[in-house]
């Protein structure tokens, strides 16, 4: 569990973390922190997220580190100043770190050895240690210890991975977008004018219906923040207080408000515009616009840029003519994320890609066919085979027969005249 003294790491390297909504009613201030226990993290996403967590969880269990992670701000933590204290860490922990290390480079041998298979390399002779160098949140060339590097590295690529999340969540949300959009072209071009004429009138009228919802309120404006005072907390709108308010919703009592806490404020919002039960609502879309909220008044508030709105900073914002007077919201319909232009762009990308895959589907089909050619014909070989050891069987019986012996004659089968004769042939005796 992280406790609130650690945010400034946990910021490092958790900073863009994922999660499900969070309803929050409450009628009174949460108690303190101490008597809380502080929720699990979400999964960052990072291939590495295990190993990331495993050393930050032992080196927050040594007192010199976990001091000195206390007292250092944010940018000397991403400059690596915080990884030279890795030096004076107990050695019980850095023995536990070593063997993280070495469980962290056997599990990306084993990732390496895995895609060459897939790949078809199997038998190959593979050369881990040049591999290696494509996972910058270790030092490849000491496979065995960890050093002060490895935990600059650490800290130095989650940052980085983490802080291109909401980026790189971006554009995964207008491929989205794009990709319904082909779809729905693509099924209008298998019907007739009548049917696609009724197809394309219903789908204007979906947008024109999911269009017609009430104005939204500033994300994290005082109107906002007001209307779940009183329908989530049940408290009267008049008695509004930002500091009972932060309180109330710092649902882990750490001090801060996180992504998690933050996205979970405008529940209410979202509910006036995206209903899971009407065809016209995409709650795809729906937690796009939440993290689009979050996103705003993260830039709005945090003003130290650590992604935790800390109730200094939040009683701050409360103080601002924005938070009284804010702009109106524009929601994603009113905000398309992708021009014709690109959308053209991303088709022709597709067209390109099902061409790529009927080719290798052609050469497979090729191969197959060339494969069961093959087969046939060592069937015929096979048959012919047998049937010659067959053929040779047979000829090695015959030669192993015994010959066949003349039949002795008895006396009753002497035929008459022969008796002279035989007597003749017998020696006299004297």
């Amino acid at each position: 569990m992280w406790r609130p003294s650690h945010c400034c790491l946990i910021l490092a390297l958790w900073a863009c973390l994922d999660a499900l909504p969070v309803a929050v009613d409450k009628t009174k201030v949460s108690p303190p922190a101490e008597a809380q226990e502080p929720p699990e993290n979400a999964d960052t996403g990072l291939h590495y997220d295990r190993y990331l967590r495993e050393v930050i969880d032992f080196l927050e269990k040594d007192p010199h580190f976990r001091e000195k992670l206390h007292n250092t701000d944010m940018e000397d933590i991403k400059q690596g100043k915080l990884a030279k204290e890795l030096d004076f860490v107990s050695h019980n922990v850095r023995t536990k770190l070593d063997e993280l290390k070495r469980q962290e480079v056997n599990r990306l041998r084993t990732l390496i050895k895995a895609k060459q298979d897939l790949n078809g390399e199997k038998g190959m002779t593979v050369d881990h240690q040049a591999l290696l160098k494509q996972f910058e949140h270790l030092n490849h060339m000491n496979p065995h210890t960890f050093e002060v590097e490895d935990l600059d590295r650490l800290i130095k690529s989650a940052t980085n991975d983490l802080e291109n999340f909401d980026k790189e969540r971006h554009e995964e949300f207008k491929r989205y977008e794009m990709m319904k959009e082909h779809e729905r072209r693509e099924h209008l071009k298998t019907m007739n004018e009548e049917e696609r004429k009724k197809e394309e009138e219903h789908y204007e009228e979906m947008k024109k219906k999911h269009a017609d919802h009430p104005k939204l309120n500033h994300p994290g404006s005082q109107d906002q923040l007001k209307e779940v005072w009183e329908e989530a907390d049940g408290l009267d709108p008049n008695d509004f207080d930002p500091k009972t308010f932060f309180n109330l919703h710092d649902t882990n009592g750490d001090g801060y408000f996180d992504e998690q806490e933050l996205e979970a404020l405008f529940t209410k919002e979202l509910e006036k515009i995206y209903d899971p039960a009407q065809e016209e609502d995409d709650m795809v879309e729906m937690e796009e616009e939440r993290l689009r909220m979050r996103e705003h008044v993260m830039n709005e508030v945090d003003t130290n840029k650590d992604r935790l709105v800390s109730l200094e900073e939040f009683i701050t914002a409360t103080n601002k003519k924005e938070f009284l007077e804010p702009d109106e919201w524009e929601t994603l319909d009113q905000n398309p994320v992708y021009t014709e232009e690109e959308l053209r762009e991303f088709e022709q990308h597709l067209a390109r890609e099902e061409q790529d895959l009927n080719l290798r589907t052609n050469d497979l089909q090729k191969q197959r066919e060339e494969l069961e050619r093959q087969q046939d014909q060592l069937n015929a070989q096979k048959m012919e085979l047998q049937q010659a050891v067959q053929h040779m069987e047979r000829l090695k019986s015959q030669k192993t027969e015994p010959p066949v012996q003349p039949k002795a004659l008895s006396a009753v089968e002497i035929l008459p005249g022969d008796g002279q004769q035989l007597s003749q042939d017998l020696p006299a005796h004297s």
